[in-house]
């Protein structure tokens, strides 16, 4: 082979496997923390209560769910205590528990707010998975229950 042959081989290689390397970052783009089921349930004096499903390919400690969030219509996190990571912070991977369920209650929805949006974190892709949207008017929808 040629000098110049060898170069344009060693481009096309180059290209292939640079090719490769980001189709198998957005197959793991893909493994986003989906949440698939939420039940939000009103306590009264005691606040609401989030019961929430998520499934996520946890693989243990370097990718794992960290955490789920409640946000209301305006953008605002509700955590129970202000200081908090998430809503609700997961403290280890689930890899052999999934989907999973994991609860919070206290949590105090502002007068006004019609709906929320329940999202799922992950470690390596932080959020960008399935969310649900509650209308917390309503007794059920796409994915939700509410309880009164």
């Amino acid at each position: 082979m040629t000098k110049g042959r060898l170069s344009i081989v060693s481009v096309w290689v180059f290209l292939g496997l640079l090719n490769m390397a980001n189709m198998d970052k957005s197959i793991a783009g893909d493994a986003d923390a989906d949440v698939i089921k939420v039940r939000a349930i009103e306590s009264g004096g005691a606040g609401w209560t989030f019961d929430v499903t998520v499934v996520h390919p946890d693989t243990g400690w370097d990718d794992y769910c960290d955490g789920w969030d409640v946000v209301t219509e305006d953008g605002e996190v509700l955590k129970r205590n202000p200081g908090d990571q998430f809503t609700r912070l997961l403290l280890h991977p689930h890899e052999n528990e999934q989907p999973f369920t994991r609860s919070q209650s206290g949590l105090t929805i502002p007068n006004g707010i019609q709906s929320v949006t329940v999202r799922a974190h992950d470690i390596v892709d932080g959020f960008g998975g399935k969310e649900i949207t509650v209308d917390l008017n309503a007794e059920s929808g796409p994915g939700y229950t509410v309880s009164r």
